[in-house]
C-alpha cells in the first residue's frame, strides 16, 4: 500500500467507488480507496437499485439523467456489466395533488428535453397488463426508467478507477484520520498509514463513526427497510419482455419486476430505527429478521393495485439498512470547520444519484467547486443543532412519508422547535404560524383573530393566501414589523480589518464611519457565492449581513483568507436579534421611540448608526428587503421582546402589522430583488443577475476576482427578468420551465409569488439572454400547464425606487 496520496477514499460502496472514479476521471489517479470489508458492504450490496431522471429540484434532475447514461458508458468503458434494465416506469396519481406534481414534472422533462409523458389507459395497461388501473385519474411514463445491478455497478466504478491509476485495498479500516499543521492527513490503517492532502468520508452506514475520527458529528441515522420478491408468476414468465416498474406514490410501495417475479418495497409508518448509538464494525452483508407486519397495509394497497402479487408465494425478503440525513438528502461537500475534509454521506436513492454525487464531489475537490449549485445537499445547511434528538425525530418522519408530496412552502413540524427567540411565544400569541430556517423558528405569516393558526399545503393558493396578502397591504400602505432575527449576522474588528475583508468581498468596504454597502461574494468559477450588507460601525469596526440558512456554508470562504492576528471575526448571529420597519410610516413609527433625526436628509438610504430606541441600543441601516421605506434595527437577544412590543404598540394608530416571510416574499418579488439560493449563486455570473456594478475590479485581490475577470468580458448566457404571468388559482414558487410561445424552453423561475399590492401574479427568473427582452411573450408552466407570462421593463412595485429611498 502507498504511503502517499492526493486523496483517500473512506469506503467501498456505491458512492465511495464513484468518488474515487471521477477524480481520476479528473487527472488525480494518485489517489486510493479503503473498504473495511468487500466491495459493497454495507447498505450497497441489498438495494433495490431502481433509477430515474426526475427530481423536485432541477440540478438534481441533471445528475440523476447524468448517472443514468453514465452506466451504459461504463460498461463500455470497463467491460464490467452493470445490469442496466430500462423497461421504462408508470406514474400513478390517485389524487388531482398528484396529478398536479406528474404534470409539472412532465413539463420539466420538456425542459430539460427528456422523455417523461402522458399516456392514457389502453397504452398503460398494454404497458403492464397485471396492473389494475382503476381509479388513477393520470399516467405518466418514463421510458428509460428501470434499475441495474447493484454489485455490478460498483464494481464497474471500481475496474474503472483502477484501469486510470487508482488503488482500491478491501480489508482495511480505517482506524484514525489526523490532521496536519499544514492542512493534510494521516490516515491509518493496520496495513500502513497514508500521508494524504484530502480525506472523503464515502462510510454510508459507518459515516457518523469515520466523522468521529476528526472530531465531528454528522445527523445521521440508520433504519430498518424491507422489500420482498415473489415467486415466478406465470403471466410475466409467458409474456417474453420485460415489465415496466409502477411508481404509485398514492399507494406508498414501489413495483418492478424481479426475475420471473415482481418485487415490492414499502416505507411503512411504523418505521425501526437501528445503531442508534453506532454502527456495529463487524457488521458486512448481515441482514434483519424479516418483519412483513409492518409493511402489511402497504402490501394489501400494492396487492390491490397488482392482484398477481397476492397470488404469487413470496421468495425472499429482504430487511437491511439504510442511513438517513434529517432530510433524506446527501450530506455532501467539504467540511467548513476543517481543512481538506469531504463528506458524501446519507444518500437514500444512490443508484439515482452515484454518478452525479462522484462527478460534483470530485469537481469540488479537484476544482474548488461544482459546476451546479448543489446547496440543497450541502452538508452546511446543517449546524450542530441538528442533534441526535432532532436527527432521529426528522429520520422517522421523512421515512415514514418518504412517498408524500413535498409541497411548495411546506414546513415539516418533526423535531421542532429546536432554537427560539425571546419573542417566540409574544409572536405565538399573536397568531404566528413558523417555519424553520437554519435551526431558528421564524414567523411565516400571521392568523387573524378568529382563524386557526395552521398550515394547508398544496400546489394551489392555500387559505392563508390572503392572510399574507393583508400583511403585504398592511406594510405598503402604513407600517409593518418583520423579525429578521435569522439573518446572518458577523462582527469584524480590530487593526486592518478593513483590509482583510476587503480581501474577501467584491465591492469596496465603506470608508466612512456610518455608511453600508451591498456586495457579492465572487466563487472559484466566478459565480455569486453570497450576498452581503456591510457596515462601517467604527474605525476598524465593521458589522456584516447576510443569509441565514448559508451562514455555516460561508465560513469557507471566511477561512479561506489568513486572518491577522490583529483582527477579529466572530458570528452575532445567536447574540442579536433583528427587526425590519418597514413601509410609508415606518419613519413616523421610529421617531416616537428615538431621539434621533431620522429625515432623509440626516439619515438617507444605506447609512447607518448606533441608536437608542425604546430605551434599546441598536445597530440601525436605513434599508429593506421590501423595497419600501424602512430600517433594519439589530439588538441584543435580551432587548427583543421589549423592542418587538414597544413597535406593535406604539404604532397602533398607524395600522402596524406584524408580518412574516411569506410576505417578505411577495414584498421582494414586487420590487424584483434576488435572494441567495434563488437568483444568487455560485452558478449564476454576476452580470447575469445585475450584480457585476457591485464588483470593483480596480481594487487589490479578493476572493475569485480571477475567475470573474475571465468571466467579465463574455455575454451573458441567461439574464434575470421579471414576468407578469397569467394564473388565477396558483402562483409560481420556483424551478417552474418557462418556454416560447412556440414550446421551445428558455429558461426557469427562480422564485415567484402573487403580487398584492400590484395586484399581479409575478416570477422572476432566468432567461436565455437572446430572449430576454422587455415585452417578450412567454409560457410559464405553473401547476405544469402553459400560462402566458410577459418579461416586464421594470419592477412591478416603485420601478424608480422613490419609496426606498424618500
Amino acid at each position: 500500500m502507498k504511503t502517499h496520496a492526493q486523496a483517500v477514499v473512506i469506503g467501498g460502496g456505491l458512492v465511495g467507488c464513484s468518488i474515487l472514479y471521477h477524480l481520476a476521471k479528473l487527472g488525480w489517479t494518485d489517489v486510493v480507496l479503503l473498504e473495511r470489508d468487500e466491495l459493497t458492504s454495507g447498505s450497497t450490496w441489498h438495494a433495490a437499485a431502481n433509477i430515474h431522471g426526475l427530481h423536485d429540484n432541477n440540478n438534481i434532475s441533471k445528475i440523476q439523467y447524468y448517472t443514468m447514461k453514465l452506466y451504459k458508458e461504463l460498461e463500455a468503458e470497463t467491460g464490467q456489466g452493470c445490469g442496466v434494465f430500462q423497461p421504462g416506469s408508470l406514474y400513478l396519481a390517485q389524487t388531482e395533488a398528484r396529478e398536479h406534481q406528474l404534470r409539472l414534472q412532465e413539463a420539466k422533462a420538456r425542459y430539460f428535453k427528456a422523455d417523461f409523458h402522458n399516456i392514457s389507459r389502453d397504452e398503460a395497461e398494454r404497458l403492464h397488463p397485471l396492473v389494475d388501473f382503476d381509479g388513477i385519474r393520470c399516467i405518466m411514463y418514463e421510458p428509460d426508467g428501470g434499475n441495474v445491478d447493484p454489485s455490478g455497478v460498483t464494481q464497474a466504478y471500481a475496474a474503472g478507477a483502477r484501469k486510470m491509476g487508482a488503488e482500491i485495498h478491501r480489508f482495511t479500516p480505517v482506524t484514525a484520520t489526523i490532521q496536519q499543521p499544514d492542512g493534510s492527513w494521516i490516515v491509518e490503517t493496520p496495513n500502513g498509514n497514508i500521508h494524504t492532502q484530502w480525506v472523503v468520508n464515502a462510510a454510508g452506514l459507518w459515516g457518523r463513526e469515520v466523522a468521529r475520527m476528526a472530531g465531528i458529528e454528522l445527523p445521521l441515522q440508520p433504519t430498518e427497510h424491507q422489500y420482498f420478491v415473489t415467486e415466478t408468476i406465470a403471466e410475466i414468465a409467458a409474456l417474453g419482455r420485460r415489465l415496466p416498474s409502477v411508481a404509485d406514490r398514492d399507494g406508498e410501495y414501489y413495483l418492478r419486476q424481479e426475475g420471473n417475479g415482481l418485487l415490492v418495497g414499502a416505507y411503512e409508518k411504523d418505521m425501526r430505527f437501528w445503531a442508534e448509538d453506532g454502527t456495529p464494525q463487524g457488521f458486512g452483508h448481515e441482514l434483519f429478521a424479516d418483519d412483513l407486519e409492518r409493511i402489511e397495509e402497504n402490501m394489501m394497497r400494492a396487492i390491490a393495485r397488482v392482484p398477481a402479487v397476492g397470488s404469487a408465494g413470496i421468495k425472499r425478503v429482504i430487511n437491511g439498512p439504510m442511513i438517513w440525513s434529517p432530510d433524506s438528502a446527501a450530506l455532501y461537500g467539504p467540511v467548513p470547520e476543517l481543512r481538506n475534509y469531504f463528506c458524501c454521506t446519507g444518500i437514500i436513492p444512490g443508484f439515482s444519484q452515484s454518478g452525479g454525487l462522484g462527478l460534483m464531489s470530485a469537481q469540488w475537490i479537484v476544482q474548488g467547486e461544482p459546476q451546479y449549485d448543489m446547496f440543497a445537499w450541502d452538508l452546511a445547511r446543517f449546524g450542530d443543532w441538528a442533534d441526535k434528538a432532532f436527527t432521529k425525530a426528522r429520520v422517522q418522519d421523512q421515512y415514514a412519508n418518504r412517498f408524500k408530496i413535498h409541497f411548495p412552502y411546506e414546513e415539516r413540524a418533526a423535531g421542532r422547535p429546536v432554537r427560539t427567540r425571546p419573542a417566540f411565544q409574544m409572536q405565538k400569541d399573536l397568531g404566528a404560524v413558523f417555519g424553520l430556517n437554519y435551526g431558528w423558528e421564524h414567523p411565516l405569516w400571521f392568523a387573524p383573530k378568529g382563524v386557526e393558526p395552521k398550515e394547508t399545503y398544496g400546489f394551489t393558493r392555500q387559505p392563508w393566501f390572503d392572510h399574507v396578502g393583508a400583511e403585504v397591504k398592511a406594510l405598503r400602505s402604513g407600517v409593518g414589523v418583520i423579525d429578521i432575527s435569522n439573518f446572518a449576522k458577523y462582527e469584524v474588528k480590530g487593526a486592518g480589518a478593513g483590509d482583510w475583508l476587503d480581501r474577501i468581498i467584491a465591492n469596496r468596504v465603506p470608508s466612512e464611519v456610518g455608511r453600508s454597502c451591498l456586495t457579492p461574494l465572487i466563487g472559484k468559477r466566478g459565480g455569486i457565492a453570497g450576498d452581503f450588507t456591510v457596515t462601517k460601525l467604527g474605525e476598524d469596526h465593521f458589522f456584516m449581513v447576510g443569509s441565514g440558512m448559508a451562514e455555516r456554508y460561508h465560513q469557507r470562504y471566511f477561512y479561506a483568507v489568513p486572518r491577522p492576528e490583529t483582527v477579529s471575526f466572530r458570528s452575532l448571529t445567536v447574540d442579536l436579534c433583528g427587526v425590519n420597519v418597514a413601509g410609508p410610516e415606518a419613519r413616523r413609527l421610529l421617531s416616537r421611540l428615538t431621539q434621533e433625526d431620522l429625515s432623509n436628509a440626516a439619515f438617507p438610504f444605506m447609512r447607518s448608526r448606533r441608536i437608542t430606541i425604546a430605551g434599546v441600543e441598536a445597530i440601525a441601516i436605513r434599508v429593506s428587503f421590501t423595497g419600501d421605506l424602512g430600517w433594519e434595527l439589530y439588538v441584543a437577544e435580551a432587548d427583543q421582546v421589549k423592542l418587538y412590543a414597544a413597535l406593535l404598540e406604539a404604532g397602533r394608530d398607524l395600522g402596524v402589522c406584524p408580518v412574516g416571510s411569506r410576505a417578505l416574499l411577495s414584498l421582494r418579488v414586487e420590487k424584483g430583488y434576488g435572494s441567495w439560493g434563488r437568483e444568487y449563486s455560485p452558478e449564476y455570473w454576476p452580470q447575469e443577475v445585475g450584480l457585476d456594478r457591485l464588483i470593483k475590479m480596480d481594487k487589490p485581490d479578493f476572493l475569485g476576482k480571477d475567475a470573474y475577470a475571465a468571466l467579465a468580458g463574455q455575454a451573458p448566457r441567461e439574464k434575470l427578468v421579471m414576468i407578469e404571468v397569467e394564473a388565477d388559482i396558483a402562483d409560481a414558487t420556483g424551478g417552474e420551465p418557462i418556454f416560447l410561445p412556440d414550446g421551445t424552453p428558455v429558461g426557469r423561475v427562480s422564485s415567484g409569488a402573487y403580487g398584492y399590492s400590484v395586484g399581479k401574479s409575478l416570477a422572476i427568473g432566468f432567461i436565455k439572454t437572446v430572449h430576454a427582452q422587455a415585452g417578450t411573450e412567454l409560457s410559464v408552466a405553473i401547476l405544469g400547464r402553459d400560462h402566458r407570462g410577459v418579461i416586464l421593463a421594470e419592477p412591478a412595485f416603485d420601478p424608480t425606487g422613490e419609496r426606498l429611498r424618500g
